[in-house]
């Protein structure tokens, strides 16, 4: 799709190049035959003045002026086509949100950060928290999401955007702004939000966990309840639904 898109947009910034280019040389060769047509005798010409003794900048003909016109158009399409190619991959250069990331560590080595400070691993630069899931729905609702035992979590509440931070207490996700509650895997449990946590793709190449910031999943219907989760301990964020 990402590539699809990269197609249109480039063949739609070379279709606007053409077009300027050819305004362009149609206006120099219409200067060029004036200008002929005028060394030709053809057009009046008022005989020249002599100079006078201070030097003044000479006018810019029209013949110069449509080439450097032509030069600005061109300059003005580079920037614009440059510009417009540098933020369509910026996430992939700058490996942030949007892009493939990759953590640079093993499975083994995420879950033990999980399990040492007994909350999921935040990845800011991401936007995601990894969750270690052994579930069930591994195989069948979470198919395709779960790569050797951890999943990705889009931080950002499905009520309205607010980012969810993970309760030590509780061990849920609590949303500050208005009580929405998700369990550890993400899946919806209380308040106004419509479903669980959104996830990503979490792929393990060569070793390493890598997660697919560029498509987001939705997550999973209320009702969902994979791991049978109680509140570990007393909620952090005590307001209730809208």
């Amino acid at each position: 799709m990402r590539e699809t898109f990269a197609i249109i947009i480039v063949a739609a910034l070379i279709g606007l190049f053409l077009l300027l280019l050819a305004g362009a040389f149609i206006r120099s060769r219409q200067a060029a035959a004036v200008f002929r047509e005028a060394a030709a005798g053809k057009v009046p010409r008022p005989e020249p003045e002599r100079p006078p003794e201070a030097k003044r900048p000479s006018p810019v003909s029209r013949r110069d002026f449509f080439r450097r016109s032509l030069l600005a158009s061109i300059g003005l399409f580079s920037a614009e086509f440059g510009l417009a190619s540098i933020a369509f991959v910026w996430p992939n250069l700058r490996g942030g949100f949007g892009a493939v990331i990759d953590l640079g560590l093993t499975p083994d080595a995420v879950k033990q950060l999980i399990d040492q400070d007994n909350q999921p691993y935040y990845y800011g630069a991401g936007r995601f928290y990894l969750v270690s899931y052994e579930g069930d729905a591994a195989d069948t609702m979470y198919q395709g999401l779960v790569g050797e035992g951890l999943m990705a979590l889009y931080q950002k509440c499905v009520h309205l955007g607010c980012r969810v931070p993970f309760c030590t207490q509780s061990q849920w996700f609590e949303c500050p702004c208005h009580g929405s509650k998700y369990n550890r895997a993400g899946e919806y449990r209380d308040g106004p939000a419509p479903r669980g946590m959104d996830r990503f793709r979490v792929m393990v190449e060569n070793g390493v966990v890598r997660v697919d910031t560029g498509t987001r999943i939705d997550g999973p219907p209320r009702g969902t309840d994979t791991i049978e989760q109680q509140p570990e301990g007393p909620f952090c964020i005590t307001i209730g639904g809208e």
